[in-house]
């Protein structure tokens, strides 16, 4: 089986590798519209307009029925609408991982990092209501992020804001909130305490394209 990964830049080449460790025998197409990123400081229309363009060469294939929007912003902003309008197609988005976070914290507080898009859109409030009502959510501006880790223009010291952040506020969970962050998660990880978890979505979303999978056969 063919599956399509989208995100608006690298994230979806460092998604089908990860995923491709899980489902070795399945080849992953990769599209990403690099030409207009950042999507997280772009409008909910822009967002939309320039998803459903970007995904086009999937879309045109018969062999792909599964596409995997890796990007957190088009996800939050434009699923439903890609849903909607390509019905035959079975879409896999990634979305932070506010559940899991939540109701593994013991200190009730936990950081989001994640785009401005992300972070307005009314599906992350609406996790963020549904499953962190008891749980300080802290959602640091880390609008500059994924740019910076496109254009291989991040540095170590770029995380000292969130580093200082979850030392002073006792966080014991950080959740990666954009695809483009886990090209820094090990950065992440080495600098943080051992107390503090980062949480990432590749696991979940293997095992949702496995049920998908098997629902096709």
């Amino acid at each position: 089986m063919t599956i399509g990964v989208f995100d608006s830049g690298k994230g979806g080449e460092i998604v089908a590798k990860r995923l491709r460790r899980f489902f070795p025998k399945t080849e992953f197409v990769v599209v990403n519209d690099h030409q207009h990123l950042p999507y997280g400081d772009k409008t909910p229309a822009e967002i939309t307009r320039l998803t459903d363009r970007a995904i086009q060469p999937l879309i045109q294939r018969r062999d792909i029925k599964i596409i995997i929007i890796a990007c957190n912003t088009a996800t939050a902003v434009a699923i439903a609408y890609l849903r909607a309008k390509y019905p035959e197609r079975s879409f896999i988005g990634f979305e932070p991982a506010i559940k899991p976070a939540a109701s593994g914290t013991r200190a009730k507080k936990i950081i989001v990092l994640a785009t401005p898009a992300t972070l307005q859109s009314a599906k992350y409030l609406a996790l963020k209501k549904r499953f962190a009502k008891n749980v300080t959510v802290i959602e640091p501006d880390c609008s500059t992020w994924a740019a910076k880790i496109e254009n291989g223009e991040f540095r170590e010291e770029d995380l000292l804001p969130v580093l200082d952040l979850a030392r002073r506020e006792q966080v014991d969970k950080i959740v990666l909130g954009c695809t483009h962050y886990l090209d820094i998660e090990n950065d992440l990880r080495r600098k943080l305490p051992p107390t503090i978890a980062v949480i990432e979505p590749i696991a979940a979303i293997a095992r949702r394209l496995d049920d998908i999978m098997r629902g096709m056969c």
